[in-house]
């Protein structure tokens, strides 16, 4: 059994990553955010009694499912209300920061240049873009895999599916992230 000091330390580990994944699917910041919340209320209230070894596929699991919930209340809203505004207007997110580019930022500015950074910078975004435009399946198998380094068998295991089903997801990912990549001018 996890101590609450261990679980607030899995959870504070895990909320940064957990809103990235969860705002790649529903690229909205608000309903992340709130994905991230629900998910972390469901573990510590139905499982904080598992070992902290298995948190975090219980957690990636969890994840997963209130990502599909999210999915299910939007599409039985939007049936049901319509707003006419939201129908014209454009969308975008231009508060969202970057991830790795915000951890740190003020630390690596004294030893690189505006330019370097601001390289670095937009080959994030050029990567971002491509992971949010790859299919739901062969994103979320990516990113299990590639961001929260979870093995064949754990990312089955919390995507519901087969080993050779993550497999031939992740292979299309790289394929396409690289022909996109490559399209943009971005050399591996």
């Amino acid at each position: 059994m996890a101590s609450d000091t261990e679980l607030a330390d899995f959870l504070k580990n895990a909320e940064k990553k957990a809103f990235k994944r969860a705002y790649y699917h529903v690229r909205d910041e608000e309903g992340a955010l709130d994905i991230v919340q629900d998910s972390m209320i469901k573990l510590c209230s139905s499982y904080a009694d598992k070992p902290l070894t298995e948190l975090p596929l219980l957690f990636q699991r969890i994840l997963s499912n209130t990502v599909l919930d999210w999915f299910r209340r939007q599409k039985t809203r939007k049936a049901l209300f319509t707003n006419m505004n939201e129908i014209d207007s454009d969308e975008t997110d231009s508060g969202f920061d970057l991830l790795e580019v915000a951890n740190g930022a003020e630390d690596n500015l004294a030893t690189q240049s505006a330019e370097s950074w601001l390289g670095r910078v937009q080959t994030l975004e050029h990567i971002e873009s491509a992971v949010m435009a790859l299919p739901t399946r062969q994103r979320e198998a990516f990113l299990l895999r590639y961001w929260e380094e979870l093995d064949v068998a754990e990312t089955a295991a919390v995507m519901g599916c087969t080993e050779g089903s993550v497999k031939t997801h992740c292979s299309r990912a790289i394929q396409a992230l690289s022909k996109t990549l490559s399209d943009q001018g971005l050399k591996p």
